[in-house]
Parts: structure tokens; C-alpha cells; sequence
């Protein structure tokens, strides 16, 4: 008998994370045509690129301003709840927007609002399910579990989600948007199905002393990864290494026109390039894993993703520059589902809400930085950006290497526990807050 036939079959991820799963495609949908619609209305209510442009922007002000709020309600509610609010109010937001685009009383500015209230309740929604998954899902399994979310907002959003809007765009502006609530609305009924466990732990023990008051809890999860032994490091690598991506890809798409001279219509087709590289990541996500430990594999795709923009920039040639963008796309991949599945091993149930917010803060908010740069670095040259920003990358993955090839896999992991408020701490000599269990 063969040793894969002897392997005996993987346990099923379960009934509560197919839920999650099936709720999670309809809601990646839903902002797949959200993000493809969006900048299409604003080139129609205005021909001012710093308008279009800001539509952009204004879609990611609220993970600056109200990741870390989104994060405390999520630590002090149900968290199924918080999923139905998240797209009862985006599907609310759809219908609007159907309104005012079918009534022609749609502006710039109202769509600027509605693009805000979208990110608004999307930095709840993601929040949400992350935080849920650990909860109906064994630490084993995590890796899997995420690995299936994150391939399936891939396809949807990259595959899907397009095409669909640009086509039913050009039947009617309001069919796309009419879609778009339908799907939110089904991940809103599909979240009242999840069982108790999904509420989060906050919810389902007692809690230790009085309720401490939300404004008293902003500063929780900065705490908590900076005494962490094992977080803050990862954290600040993260935020580094994420600046330097923005740099090296803000400019990206003037690369591929003009130094590679892909015809403008070619470029969505390009760029699925990336997109595949990232699908078939997220399906040897796990395997990698089972194979060589978390660490390991996280320390190498921190550092292939940026030696492949290196190799971008120095190399314009389609053929090579769409392999090195599915490798860079792939590697960026494997390393966002082992970094999720670690902190959802680590951080204690009640405080993934205001963890997750901290660290969406920190890393999403300092990239506009990145592409600042890029874009500086890209009136000297196109190529300076992905050479100059690689190469920054390349030398943060080899200074990291070390302490991220010694990452446990999330199974070996004792989580962290603190009351709210207070991270885990130890007696000198005792270990930290949370190490691989043989090490203990």
C-alpha cells in the first residue's frame, strides 16, 4: 500500500465554516463589484482625475481612522451580530446607491459617502471573520481554513467579480449595483446560521470583574502586541516590508504600459498573472506547512515576493515579468495565510477584535506612505520603484529570517492569556506570553 493511500483522510473543516465560508464568497462578491463599480460611476459623474482618484482614497480612510473602534465593538458583541450588521448595512448602502443612480440624483460627493459607510462596515465585517474562524475551527486547521477563504475571495474577486460588473455595467449602471445587495444580503441571513461557538468566547464565559468602559479599550491591542514576545517583532517586520511593497507596485501599471508595452487593453489580462500565481499559493499553502513548519515557509515567501519585483524591474520582458508576478502574488499569498493563522493561535479570543484593528492600523495605514515614495522614485525611472522598493524588502526578509524560520506552526502554540485591558505576562525565566509548547 502506496503511503498516500495509507495516509488516513483530513477531518472536514465542518458545517459552522462552510456557513462562514459560502457567507464569506457572497460578501467578497459583493465588494468585488463594489470596487470595480465604484471608480466607473465617479468617471461618469466627473472628468477631474483627482476626483476619480479620490475615490480611492476615501476607501481606505476608515481602516485609519476606525479599525481599532470596529475592533473594540467587535470584542464586546456577538460576533455573528456583528457579521449581520456589517452586510445588512452594506446592503442597505447598495439599494441607496440603485436609488440615487436609477432616480439620476447621484453626485460625486454622495458617492464619496457611500464608498466611506462601505469601508466603515467593511473594517467590522473583516474583522468579524477573522475573528470567528478560530472560533469554530481547530488550531491545526487553521492554516486550511484560511488558505479556502482566502483562495475563494481570490476567484471571486479577481476572476469574477470584473467581468461580471464591466459587463452588466454596460447594460445598466444599476444592475451591477442591484447585485451587489443581493449578495451582502445573503451573507446577512447566512450569518444568523452559525452556532453559538461563533459568537467568540467573550461571549459565551463570564467575565472576569466589571465591564470596562470601550474608550478605556483603544489602546488594548497596541498593548498586547507590544509585550508580546513573538507579535511585535512580526508586527513591525509586517509594516516595513508592507511600505516597501507599496513602494516597489504604486506605479506598477505605467511599468507595465510603457516598459513592457502592454497595450492598455492587455492589462487586466496581465495582471490575472498575479492572480493565478495567488490561487494556486493558497492551495500548497498547507501542504508547505505539513512539510517544512509555518516558520520556515514564512521566511522564504517574505523573501520571494521581493526578490520577484526585483527581478520585474530588472528584466522588462512580458513572459518573465508575468512569471515573477505570479511568484511575488503567491508568495505574498502563503505568507498572509500563515501570518492570520498564527495570531488567531496566539491572541485570546476576546481580544482579537482590538488586535486585528491595531494591526490593520499600523500596516494599511503606513502603505499610502509606500506609494508615496514609489511614485517619487518613479520620475527618475519606472524600473526605481520595484528595484529600489524590492530590494529594501529583500534586505528587511534576510534581517528577519532568523526569528521568522523559527516560527511555530499555530497547533504548538499556547495562547496568550490576559484579562482585557492586559497582556499576558510571566516571571523572568518563564517563558513569554506564548511559545511553541515543547518549549515551554
Amino acid at each position: 500500500m502506496s503511503a498516500a493511500a495509507a495516509r488516513p483522510p483530513r477531518p472536514r473543516l465542518g458545517r459552522a465554516f462552510a456557513n462562514v465560508f459560502t457567507a464569506n464568497l457572497s460578501s467578497s462578491l459583493g465588494d468585488g463589484v463594489a470596487r470595480v463599480a465604484a471608480p466607473l460611476l465617479a468617471a461618469r459623474l466627473t472628468d477631474d482625475p483627482f476626483l476619480v482618484s479620490g475615490v480611492a482614497a476615501v476607501a481606505l480612510l476608515p481602516w485609519l481612522f476606525l479599525a481599532i473602534p470596529a475592533g473594540i465593538l467587535l470584542d464586546r458583541i456577538d460576533r455573528r451580530h456583528a457579521l449581520a450588521l456589517a452586510n445588512g448595512v452594506r446592503t442597505v448602502l447598495a439599494l441607496g446607491l440603485v436609488a440615487l443612480a436609477w432616480t439620476g440624483t447621484l453626485t460625486i460627493w454622495s458617492l464619496y459617502a457611500v464608498v466611506f459607510l462601505y469601508g466603515a462596515f467593511e473594517t467590522v465585517y473583516d474583522g468579524a471573520i477573522r475573528a470567528v474562524v478560530p472560533s469554530i475551527v481547530r488550531p491545526r486547521d487553521l492554516p486550511r481554513a484560511n488558505s479556502r477563504i482566502e483562495a475563494g475571495e481570490i476567484t471571486v474577486q479577481n476572476f469574477l467579480s470584473a467581468p461580471l460588473t464591466s459587463a452588466l455595467f454596460a447594460v445598466a449602471v444599476v444592475v451591477p449595483l442591484g447585485v451587489g445587495a443581493l449578495t451582502y444580503a445573503a451573507a446577512f441571513v447566512l450569518a444568523f446560521f452559525l452556532p453559538a461557538a461563533a459568537a467568540g468566547e467573550h461571549r459565551t464565559q463570564p467575565a472576569d470583574g466589571p465591564p470596562v468602559r470601550w474608550y478605556r479599550q483603544v489602546a488594548d491591542g497596541f498593548r498586547f502586541i507590544w509585550a508580546h514576545p513573538m507579535l511585535r517583532p512580526l508586527w513591525l517586520l509586517s509594516t516595513v516590508v508592507g511600505i516597501c511593497f507599496s513602494a516597489a507596485t504604486a506605479t506598477l501599471v505605467l511599468y507595465v504600459l510603457d516598459e513592457l508595452g502592454v497595450p492598455e487593453g492587455w492589462f487586466g489580462a496581465f495582471m490575472l498573472a498575479g492572480a493565478l500565481g495567488s490561487l494556486l499559493a493558497a492551495a500548497v499553502a498547507t501542504p508547505l506547512k505539513d512539510r517544512f513548519r509555518s516558520g520556515p515557509v514564512m521566511a522564504v515567501a517574505n523573501l520571494l515576493t521581493p526578490a520577484m519585483l526585483v527581478v520585474i524591474g530588472l528584466a522588462p520582458v512580458v513572459p518573465v515579468a508575468a512569471v515573477g508576478l505570479a511568484l511575488a502574488f503567491g508568495g505574498t499569498t502563503v505568507w498572509n495565510v500563515h501570518v492570520m493563522s498564527l495570531r488567531q493561535a496566539v491572541i485570546p479570543s476576546r481580544l482579537l477584535g482590538r488586535v486585528h484593528g491595531t494591526w490593520r492600523t499600523l500596516l494599511w495605514g503606513a502603505m499610502p506612505l509606500g506609494s508615496f515614495l514609489g511614485g517619487l522614485l518613479a520620475r527618475v525611472d519606472l524600473t526605481a520603484p520595484l528595484v529600489v522598493g524590492g530590494g529594501l524588502a529583500v534586505v528587511t526578509g534576510l534581517v528577519g529570517f532568523r526569528f521568522l524560520a523559527r516560527l511555530p506552526n499555530p497547533e504548538d502554540v499556547v495562547p496568550a492569556t490576559a484579562p482585557d485591558g492586559a497582556p499576558a505576562t510571566r516571571p523572568s525565566g518563564e517563558g513569554s506570553a506564548a511559545v511553541p509548547a515543547g518549549d515551554r
